[in-house]
Order: C-alpha cells, then structure tokens, then sequence
C-alpha cells in the first residue's frame, strides 16, 4: 500500500503560508514600520514543521478496519437468547444439593 506525501506537504504548506504573512503582518506594528521577515520565516517553519509532523502522526495512527467487520447488517443478533424482548434472562438453574445425612444414620 503505497500512500500520497502530497496532501500531507500542502496541508503544512497552507498553515505555513498562513502563519507567515499573519507574522508579517501583525508583528511589524503598523504601516509606519519595516516588516519583520525574520520573525515571519520563523513563524511560518514552526508552523510547518508542527502541522507536518501532527499530519505524519495523525497518518501512522491510521489502521485499516478488518475485512469481516464490513460483513453483516450491524445488529449482533447472537448475544440474545431466543423468546427474551428486553426482559431480564434468567440464568441457568442452580444444581441442587444433596442432603446430609441426619447424625447418627448411615
């Protein structure tokens, strides 16, 4: 089973590229201040690299269901004794004990 790199490296990209030009702009204060690339790069490679490796987690924790779990309409029928609607079951009846010997009987 060979599995796709692409939508996990764009998912990062766009969170990159978001937090990026967020940084860029917010962190410069103001239209009367240079922009601040270096804290926006910054930003932006951290939020790279943590929403790839969540992705990279979120992807390995991925476990395929077993094939005779999709088989069935999804009700299990067996657990249920026939003629029971709801109602408590009774268990099986308890054996009985022999009695014992009155003392002084053989």
């Amino acid at each position: 089973m060979r599995t796709s790199v692409k939508g996990p490296l764009m998912f990062s990209a766009f969170w990159g590229a978001l937090v990026f030009f967020a940084v860029l702009i917010f962190a410069s204060g103001g239209s009367g201040h240079s922009p601040r690339f270096d804290l926006a790069f910054t930003g932006g490679g951290i939020a790279f690299i943590v929403s790839l490796v969540m992705a990279a987690m979120l992807s390995m924790s991925h476990k395929e269901n077993a094939e005779h779990l999709g088989k069935g309409s999804g009700v299990n029928l067996t657990s249920r004794r026939p003629g029971s609607h709801g109602g408590a079951v009774p268990g099986p009846a308890a054996p009985e004990k022999p009695e014992a010997p009155e003392p002084g009987t053989n």
